[in-house]
């Protein structure tokens, strides 16, 4: 757990998040940037590989492989723990939260972010309700049934594969889980100077 604590002194949560694309990237960016201690596990095998982006919101021309590069460096920068290539066999319910194993171990989290594309497995061994389209069922917060539980991106649309609406997916879980921490509606907005601030000479002009 990290050692970072919230406003009633109480220590903050911890967030795993399984799969390392837009979605769980995006997702363990506003954990882990607002001092929730962050896991990602990521097995690559996101679709973001075979993809070039024209239709991405703010970026003229890339491809997958060097957004994804991007967004990995992003999430270390901000502290996040991306492990890479160790795949998560299990999610289980505890009275404190949840324990995710791998083939490395066993690693417990207070909050679970789901973000396994198409694979929707380890969402329903644990028990969350899915739709009759037989995606995920979440609500704009991408809370699943199982209370602390998320799940993002393709896990919840029926062939909605785009990476744009991905990364909104994992925002919206991110936030909706700090709001959850602080106790009040959590807005992660940033100016020019908290640039400036966090990264000084390292900001790209």
């Amino acid at each position: 757990m990290t050692d970072e604590t919230n406003a009633g002194g109480d220590e903050l949560p911890s967030v795993i998040v399984v799969g390392g694309g837009p979605a769980g990237l995006s997702a363990a960016l506003f954990t882990a940037k607002n001092g929730l201690e962050t896991t990602v596990f990521d097995t690559d095998e996101t679709w973001m590989h075979k993809a070039h982006l024209f239709n991405y919101l703010g970026i003229g021309s890339v491809g997958g492989s060097e957004f994804m590069a991007t967004a990995r460096q992003q999430v270390e920068d901000f502290g996040a723990d991306r492990r890479q290539g160790e795949e998560v066999a299990g999610v289980e319910r505890t009275d404190d939260g949840f324990v995710v194993d791998t083939e490395e171990g066993r690693y417990e989290s207070t909050y679970v972010v789901f973000a396994t594309g198409a694979n929707r497995d380890l969402a329903e061994d644990l028990g969350c309700a899915f739709t009759d389209d037989g995606v995920v069922d979440v609500g704009v917060e991408m809370e699943t049934s199982v209370e602390n539980a998320y799940a993002t991106g393709a896990m919840v649309r029926v062939e909605e594969w785009q990476a744009a609406i991905a990364v909104g997916d994992g925002a919206a879980a991110g936030l909706n889980i700090l709001s959850e921490v602080r106790g009040e509606r959590f807005h992660d907005f940033d100016v020019p100077a908290d640039a400036e601030r966090v990264f000084g000479e390292a900001v790209a002009e």
